[in-house]
């Protein structure tokens, strides 16, 4: 295994050298789009207009030329993720944008409005988003602020109700490894959050800490979060640590904890105790940033793929079987989609659908299924 990590770790370097940014941990300032980047939603003449293989082909259902225009000026600079409510009747998606704040997208998929966010959280990037429920079914909104170092949770209508601060060495993070990094000023870089029974779980790859933390939800009324003495995976080579533990997600329906390890290309699945389980590699060369679900199929999100002269691929799997790839760059001609920073699936009306971001530059677009 270790062996397979070095020659991932050198494959990555060899291919990777000439298509992505010098520093891909960083998030552009969040600027009006510059004169040189095409227009958010840009789609270039000729396209072949479909991708993916067999019954799972998309098409361009909506781009972010739909997005309200104060997303759609900063829509260049995003480096975040979304998170789908799946209750029965709701279905709306959830994603922020740096300097446009939390924006949300009706269940019908045609319509992006504007959330109130304040400008703690609108001023900084925030960089997924996760959905998840109290015990009495409020719905709460979480984002790790990965430049500022906090998490933030917040209602459906974004008021403000926990700020998470970094750890420090007094707090009890289950390793003495972590403590102590904290304890020596370690920076605290979340990268994504999942929620599972009372705790959340917060990757960290953006730091040489790459171990996932939790906190544990100390009261929800109000709602107050405190760091909590569970940590597990960290960077390394061994099964179970990661080269970048970029997103994390929470199998629905199960206890199953998916990290999504972008250098090594791969997804590692512990148990809620942080257990290490199994992997599901990505194609060779792949940078997949995370993981979603709905049903049988899984979408993975890659900032780029095995062939680099290609723009990054979005991936569907099915029982854990790769079965279409989509080129939203090089087949439907969306220019701005050179890497893929997330994406998640809807089921509706017979059909699937893809939400995705692009990074660097940004966009956003929603892929719907061809079907007969």
């Amino acid at each position: 295994m270790a062996l397979a990590r070095l020659v991932a770790i050198a494959l990555v370097a060899l291919l990777g050298a000439t298509s992505l940014p010098a520093h891909p941990h960083h998030h552009r300032s969040f600027l009006p789009q510059e004169a040189s980047t095409p227009a958010p939603g840009t789609i270039a003449p000729g396209a072949k207009g479909v991708s993916g293989q067999g019954a799972l082909r998309f098409r361009v259902a909506l781009t972010a030329a739909q997005l309200p225009e104060e997303a759609r000026k900063v829509v260049v600079s995003a480096h975040g993720g979304f998170a789908v409510d799946h209750r029965p009747g709701k279905e709306e998606t959830y994603f922020a944008l740096p300097g446009a704040g939390i924006l949300r997208m009706s269940a019908d998929l045609k319509q992006v409005s504007l959330v109130p966010t304040v400008q703690e959280m609108k001023g900084t990037n925030l960089h997924n988003t996760a959905i998840w429920y109290g015990p009495d079914g409020t719905a709460y909104l979480t984002f790790p602020a990965n430049d500022m170092g906090r998490v933030f949770t917040t209602s459906l209508g974004g008021e403000l109700v926990d700020r998470l601060a970094p750890p420090t060495g007094d707090d009890d993070l289950g390793l003495p490894s972590v403590r102590d990094y904290f304890a020596g000023g370690g920076s605290f870089a979340p990268t994504d959050v999942a929620f599972l029974d009372g705790l959340l779980y917060v990757t960290t790859g953006y730091s040489s800490l790459d171990t996932v933390l939790t906190a544990r939800v100390s009261s929800y009324n109000p709602l107050k979060t405190a760091w909590h003495d569970l940590a597990f995976g960290g960077r390394g080579q061994a099964p179970g640590q990661f080269g970048t533990g970029h997103g994390i997600t929470v199998l629905p329906g199960t206890k199953r904890i998916d990290v999504a390890d972008r250098l090594y290309g791969e997804i590692d699945r512990f148990t809620r105790h942080g257990q290490y389980l199994s992997t599901l590699k990505t194609p060779a060369g792949s940078l997949p940033c995370d993981i979603d679900y709905v049903g049988r199929y899984a979408v993975i999100g890659a900032l780029d793929g095995p062939d680099k002269s290609r723009g990054a691929p979005i991936y569907i799997y099915e029982d854990d079987r790769l079965v279409s790839s989509i080129f939203p760059k090089d087949d439907l001609g969306l220019v701005n989609f050179k890497h893929i920073h997330n994406a998640v699936l809807r089921q509706t009306a017979g059909k699937l659908y893809i939400i995705a971001q692009a990074w660097n530059p940004g966009d956003f677009v929603v892929l719907e299924q061809v079907v007969p």
